[in-house]
């Protein structure tokens, strides 16, 4: 065979075994390739898969923080947690007037519907004169002022034989007021003019009558007025009662002046307090006492005492004596003593809620001289207003 046959033979041979080489060869890097690329695409989803599998489970526990953050009362920062806490705006003084009216009206009062059912009668005979004596004493009138308005009662005609039921109200009327006293400056001395500024009121009364809480009903009814007050916690034998009068002040803004011990001398928590309420050129200083038992005559002694040191800052303006209404008689006793002990000016009648009780407004001022300035008729914070003789007297006739 001619040598260049076998050459071309041989050439052939090569390049087809080159082809095929290069086949294979090109086939397996492709396959690699897409291999390579099968796997990224697959990495790529799995990355994208554990993300959005990720961002699901974070919404999930997102929302769950907020249901749980929902139900828990949000905290405070440090700025708002060292915030006073809001003050209160209390009632106008008139409001109180006549929603104390309104109350009374609605109690249920046995003493004027008892009367005047007795006096509506035409000719009573001495039976029923004995009656309207007894309801008169079983309401705390007093002995002697209920002699009197049955006699005033007896000499007048509009009760006298044929009775007009609407004559006798107004008879009834007349008498009670004249008994209760219409003509009486019944203001406190720091809501009259050329008052001492500041104004100092000390309460007093025996435990258990509400004085504390008196006290913080009192501050309200100055912050209403629009004026500044200062309260002294002068109770320093009773802890509870400076954290209250603490509570009622925080609520309208009003300051307390306390010790920060247990038993300490009231009259120095009283000198602090003038002290305090002379720089700071208060309206009115309230200094609650400790309650005091009358029959317990260093307590009484230490009121005194109290008295003294104040006035060394500031004159005492003011002595309410704190009774409760329904006490009675009891109550008379108390006042009493306390009027010796350290003065009255005024006396406030806590729960006269329209009890048979009623009368006491005029025993107390019949035996002590001193006019009932301010009464309670509930236990809400603005439950306290001055006194009104005609809205006591037609409440209690009504």
């Amino acid at each position: 065979m001619d040598t260049n046959v076998i050459i071309a033979i041989v050439a052939i041979v090569v390049i087809a075994a080159l082809l095929l080489l290069g086949g294979w060869w090109f086939g397996k890097s492709r396959k690699k390739a897409i291999d390579k690329s099968v796997e990224d695409a697959k990495a790529k989803a799995d990355e994208r898969l554990a993300q959005e599998v990720q961002k699901a489970e974070t919404a999930q526990e997102a929302e769950e923080v907020q249901e749980v953050a929902a139900e828990v009362p949000p905290i405070a920062s440090t700025e708002e947690a060292k915030a006073a806490p809001a003050v209160e705006t209390p009632e106008s003084t008139g409001s109180r007037i006549q929603r104390l009216k309104a109350k009374l009206a609605k109690s249920g009062n046995p003493f004027g519907k008892v009367l005047f059912n007795i006096l509506a009668k035409d000719h009573l005979s001495e039976s029923d004169w004995e009656d309207v004596e007894d309801t008169l004493l079983l309401a705390d009138v007093g002995a002697e002022a209920s002699e009197q308005l049955v006699e005033e009662l007896r000499n007048d005609a509009r009760i006298s034989g044929q009775s007009d039921p609407s004559e006798v109200r107004k008879a009834l009327k007349d008498k009670l007021l004249k008994l209760v006293g219409t003509d009486t400056d019944r203001r406190l001395n720091a809501d009259k003019e050329g008052a001492n500024k500041p104004s100092v009121i000390i309460m007093v009364g025996v435990n258990g009558t509400g004085k504390t809480t008196t006290a913080g009903k009192l501050a309200r009814l100055f912050v209403a007025d629009g004026k500044q007050v200062i309260m002294g916690a002068a109770d320093t034998f009773r802890a509870a009662a400076a954290d209250q009068l603490e509570t009622w002040g925080a609520k309208v803004g009003v300051p307390v002046v306390r010790s920060d011990k247990d038993g300490a001398d009231p009259a120095s928590v009283a000198f602090e307090a003038s002290e305090q309420a002379k720089e700071t050129h208060a309206d009115v200083l309230i200094i609650d006492t400790a309650g005091r038992l009358q029959n317990k005559a260093n307590l009484m002694d230490e009121l005194g005492k109290i008295r003294r040191v104040t006035e060394k800052n500031l004159p005492v303006d003011e002595v309410l004596l704190v009774l409760d209404a329904t006490t009675g008689q009891n109550g008379m006793a108390q006042a009493k003593v306390f009027a010796e002990a350290i003065g009255i000016t005024g006396v406030v009648l806590s729960k006269l809620d329209g009890s048979a009780k009623g009368g006491i407004v005029i025993s107390v001022q019949k035996e002590l001289g001193v006019p009932v300035k301010l009464v309670g008729l509930g236990e809400g914070p603005d439950d306290l207003a001055p006194f009104d003789p005609e809205g006591f007297v037609d409440g209690i006739l009504a």
